[in-house]
């Protein structure tokens, strides 16, 4: 069994539906699990959905409406008039709004997973049709109803064991099936997300429950980078990474690399291929167990929009574990990720990112034991491997908040003009 993850960039249209057809009609259509994301934007559309119910409704229809057209032009130019495709997503579209009006819990979180899997299920809809109108014989699965969670909607926690079982005896290694990436379920059967960009991980999900030969991330780039093309000039194909590199650079925030998708691969050693969708037959990236960074070049992560946060004991008495301690417990309360941390004997600094919108909660538990200094739209720069020259010259110009190095890793708060 192989596993096989495409993203929203790879169903973005017709053509790249289409295209899709073209990489399996390359590698194969047997013993595979397809993974897919939302088509495109959608993610982001169904974010103005959750938004418009909450804040404003009189934009509800139209968010909805907008998000509905944009899956009905692509199966339009995909499907005859009158395919069964057409009746499915208005079908799906149509649970949508009704969720929404019997929809009692003002729970934000909840209400989100309620609405965004709406993405992934009409996309793995829409593909899976498109297969079997071009001959290519594939089973749709509900990922919500194998991969099983706790309730933290928006970054839920898997249960493995449960998940386990329920994936092993839904799915046969032989055949091709289409699941759903990010989207799973809790006790009660209400829709749970893994996290934003987390289709990468249910890749990971699936193959570890599976014991795969082995899982590829297909994507618009030709493996991973040692930066983004977006922010760097002539970047570098990474042809070979360790696991331990690769999990490092995804904390760090490489974007090609969802952070929690190494680790279940690491544990049955379950090779991970990052590879182009736009030419499958080149080689990608491959990482593994145990190999050198190849080639051993500087490579650079980059995260905007993070916040810094300085704390100060009121009157000037040392920060001890207890204090680190109390800190911490508050930013796991207010749900902040932790990018980047430094202490010293009077102060304590963090750079975290607001997912969830907490901050001014949190600020103000803060400051009712220490003085609070912050600054927003912060950027946090990571090299690694990289010679002094290189980072000289990544630096000129910009205004450094705050710097933490040690053997391999030099990391960077800047201040954005």
């Amino acid at each position: 069994m192989q596993v096989f993850k495409f993203g929203g960039a790879s169903v973005k249209d017709a053509d790249s539906v289409k295209n899709i057809v073209t990489v399996l009609q390359k590698t194969g259509v047997k013993n595979k699990l397809i993974v897919l994301s939302a088509m495109g934007k959608t993610t982001n559309a169904l974010e103005e959905v959750v938004d418009a119910y909450f804040n404003d409704e009189t934009k509800l229809s139209e968010t909805i409406e907008a998000s509905r057209k944009y899956h009905i032009d692509i199966i339009t130019t995909l499907f005859p008039k009158g395919h069964a495709i057409f009746k499915t997503v208005h079908t799906l579209f149509k649970n949508l709004e009704d969720f929404l009006a019997i929809n009692k819990s003002p729970n934000y979180d909840f209400v989100y997973d309620q609405v965004i899997c709406y993405g992934e299920l009409t996309s793995t809809q829409i593909v899976s049709a498109f297969l079997a109108e071009s001959n290519i014989k594939n089973q749709w699965i509900d990922a919500r109803e194998l991969i099983k969670t706790d309730t933290s909607y928006r970054d839920a926690k898997v249960d493995w064991d449960v998940t386990q079982k329920n994936i092993q005896q839904a799915i046969q290694k032989e055949g091709l099936f289409i699941t759903q990436g990010f989207v799973a379920s809790e006790e009660n059967n209400f829709t749970t997300t893994l996290g934003r960009e987390g289709s990468d991980y249910t890749g990971a999900i699936f193959a570890y429950c599976l014991n795969a030969d082995n899982l590829t991330i297909w994507k618009d780039v030709p493996g991973v980078l040692n930066g983004d093309p977006r922010v760097f000039k002539n970047t570098k194909l990474l042809q070979r990474i360790s696991y331990n590199e690769a999990i490092e650079m995804a904390f760090y925030g490489a974007s090609v690399i969802h952070p929690k998708t190494l680790q279940p691969l690491q544990r049955k050693e379950i090779p991970l291929y990052v590879k182009s969708f736009i030419t499958p037959e080149s080689p990608g990236t491959f990482i593994g167990k145990g190999i050198q960074l190849d080639p051993m070049v500087a490579c650079f992560i980059v995260k905007k929009n993070q916040i810094l946060i300085s704390l100060s004991s009121i009157d000037f008495s040392f920060i001890m574990e207890e204090n680190i301690s109390d800190i911490f417990n508050l930013l796991h309360i207010y749900k902040m990720k932790v990018t980047m941390m430094q202490n010293s004997a009077i102060s304590f600094s963090v750079c975290i990112e607001n997912k969830f919108n907490t901050l001014e909660p949190l600020l103000k538990k803060l400051r009712a034991t220490y003085k609070v200094r912050w600054n927003e739209g912060v950027t946090l720069l990571t090299a690694r491997h990289a010679s002094a020259n290189e980072i000289h010259m990544l630096l000129h110009g910009r205004k450094v908040l705050l710097k933490q190095e040690n053997r391999t890793v030099t990391q960077f708060v800047l201040k954005e003009a």
